[in-house]
Formats: structure tokens, C-alpha cells, sequence
């Protein structure tokens, strides 16, 4: 078992060596400049990396660029063994990354708290208070109205 310091490492290597090779060594035409590489995990023994990945575009760009990576999965985990130069050189699984995605369902939330915000300080724009300008009795006023 690794320690989570070499994981890290190992993982931040493979992120950039995945990155640089897709961006220069991979002629398939479904990798273009499109496809970002976000982020790579990688298991504590060191076996398995996943690495996440966005895709600029539409649905279809999408699932073509998912089966490019598939293509190109042993080219990438040849480059990453001679980069790492470890004993063993993990597996590569792509897995596009929901951040986009989540990101957009976040804006549309706090889109709909800002106009739900507009229409509360739009009614309350005329409104009054419905009790006295303060309503706290102060020490003296019994004795005074007395």
C-alpha cells in the first residue's frame, strides 16, 4: 500500500501526462482541442487510475470523444509507464466529469433565488410595519404614563 503522497504524485503525473499526449501525440480527430482533462485519482496500491475528463460541445461530440479516449486508453498507458517509470503502470479508466453539468444546475438554482429575491423586495418595496415604530417598552415609561 502506497502512501496517499505518492498517490498524489503519481496521479498528478498522469494527469499531465495524459494531457500532453492527447495534445500532441494522438492524431485521432475525435481528441481535438476540445476535451480537458480535469482531474485523476488514483488508487492507494497504485493499480487503477481514473481520469476525469470535459468535453466542449454537444452530445454527440461528447460520445465520440469518450470512444476516441477508449481508442487511445493503451497509447495513453504506454506514455504514462514511460513517464512514471514504476513497476507497474496502472490501468487507465476515462470517466467524463459531472462538473459542468453541476455547475449549471448550481446557476439555475441561484438564478431562481435571485429572482425570488427581486419579487420579495419588490412587494415589501410599500410596505409598513404592522406594529409601532418600536415596540419595546423602555425603563421609566410605566411611571411616566402613570
Amino acid at each position: 500500500m502506497a502512501d496517499n503522497a505518492r498517490a498524489k504524485k503519481l496521479a498528478d503525473l498522469i494527469r499531465e501526462v495524459v494531457a500532453e499526449k492527447m495534445q500532441r501525440g494522438i492524431k485521432d480527430p475525435r481528441l481535438g482541442t476540445h476535451v480537458t482533462i480535469t482531474d485523476t485519482r488514483v488508487t492507494g496500491d497504485l493499480r487503477e487510475a481514473t481520469v476525469f475528463y470535459t468535453v466542449y460541445g454537444d452530445e454527440e461530440e461528447r460520445a465520440s470523444a469518450a470512444a476516441g479516449l477508449e481508442s487511445a486508453k493503451g497509447i495513453l498507458r504506454s506514455a504514462v509507464g514511460r513517464a512514471a517509470q514504476t513497476k507497474f503502470t496502472p490501468t487507465l479508466t476515462f470517466v467524463a466529469d459531472a462538473l459542468p453539468e453541476n455547475a449549471k444546475t448550481i446557476e439555475d438554482l441561484l438564478d431562481k433565488a435571485r429572482a425570488s429575491d427581486a419579487q420579495v423586495r419588490e412587494a415589501s418595496s410599500g410596505a409598513a410595519f404592522a406594529g409601532e415604530a418600536d415596540p419595546y417598552k423602555k425603563p421609566g415609561e410605566d411611571e411616566a404614563a402613570e
